[in-house]
């Protein structure tokens, strides 16, 4: 393992060995408390341009599942077609792994796919300091290459052009998933860095989904549904998305959805403005109120960003809060069946408390 340094934009370091694939690499630098589920977060696309550090303290133990893919195109285990975070930032990894549905370890996977991966820092530190501080960009240099220093932007980039589909893809629905009798209902899914789970919820409702690039104009297009989809990076780089989804509720009353980057997107449709949080919100328990009503979920979130609730227009409320800081966490309309979720009700991995919103936008079809 050779010896790597972690340099923080203010100066900070951290010294560690590097396990996964050998090269310099530059991101914005996030934390995910999370106690499990690396391969499904290692391939959300909503990491892309980040440095992952998971403050868990130990990481590979279950090694990595089969890299395999379902018939309809839809991988097996993992939540896309690779991994999209930059790298990976681990306190101790562990070589030896055990479980059943294992085939290789992180360490072989990272460099597989080329992605750095660092252990031996002190995640619990780091994320003190991004608390502190907030995220901030970082870069991953070897000690035995000094003059080998990688330079990177996430501020300004528009992430969501890199990861979204540049062609429209149909998933069919599940067998037997549509009611004898009936026509799948169909709908249209804006892919801004979909994660896998998202289309598989709606398949296995009995929905024919039709996957379209971010800035797809589908408001032509004969469909019964909406699904705006999760995704990484700055909202406010999004405007065609936006624009697009405006000209479809001028059009038609037709059920829309949001989900994480959805949620961002119709807010921006229905005039809301949207925020940086210090360091967001990246984890499997963050505990989300139902407006006007006493009921509590745990969630899985991965956001940077969020919507400022004040700035809805008047036909919009908010349908979810976060407990932990009052930020928005889904919107709807007061008469008309669109709403969102900020949180991933599909939750690959864990927990599914909130699947409740696929049945909800499904029975509105």
């Amino acid at each position: 393992m050779r010896n790597v340094t972690l340099l923080l934009q203010d100066g900070t370091k951290f010294h560690g060995k590097s396990f996964g694939y050998d090269k310099p690499i530059a991101g914005e630098v996030v934390f995910n408390t999370a106690m499990m589920g690396y391969p499904e977060s290692l391939t959300d696309p909503s990491y892309a341009g980040q440095l992952m550090v998971l403050t868990y303290p130990l990481v590979g133990n279950y090694g990595v599942p089969a890299f395999s893919f379902e018939d309809n195109g839809l991988p097996t285990f993992m939540e896309s077609d690779k991994i999209y975070a930059s790298a990976i930032i681990v306190a101790d990894y562990s070589e030896k792994y055990s479980h059943w549905n294992a085939k290789e370890s992180l360490a072989e996977w990272l460099k597989r796919e080329k992605v750095p991966g660092i252990t031996g820092i002190d995640t619990r530190e780091l994320t003190k300091v991004l608390r502190e501080h907030g995220v901030m960009m970082g870069k991953i240099l070897f000690d035995d290459e000094p003059d080998n220093i990688p330079e990177a932007n996430y501020e300004g980039v528009n992430f969501v052009d890199q990861v979204s589909v540049k062609e429209v893809v149909t998933y069919q629905p599940t067998e037997g998933s549509v009611p004898e009798g009936q026509k799948a209902k169909k709908v249209v899914l804006v892919d801004c860095g979909v994660k896998a789970n998202i289309i598989r919820c709606l398949i296995n409702r009995g929905c024919e989904v039709t996957r379209v690039p971010w800035n797809y104009d589908y408001t032509d297009m004969e469909f019964d549904g909406l699904f705006l989809a999760n995704g990484p990076g700055d909202p406010d780089m999004c405007e065609d998305a936006v624009k697009i989804i405006q000209k479809q509720m001028a059009k038609s009353d037709k059920p829309i959805c949001g989900i994480c980057m959805g949620n961002q997107l119709l807010s921006k449709a229905a005039g809301a403005k949207i925020y940086k949080l210090k360091y967001g919100h990246r984890s499997h328990n963050q505990p989300v109120r139902m407006v006007g009503t006493e009921k509590c979920f745990v969630t899985s979130q991965n956001h940077g960003y969020a919507v400022d609730a004040k700035t809805l227009g008047n036909d919009w409320e908010e349908l979810f809060v976060n407990m932990n800081d009052g930020s928005n966490e889904g919107i709807r309309h007061k008469t008309k069946p669109w709403f969102s979720s900020q949180f991933h009700p599909e939750a690959c991995s864990g927990p599914v408390d909130t699947e409740f919103m696929f049945d909800k936008f499904v029975a509105e079809l």
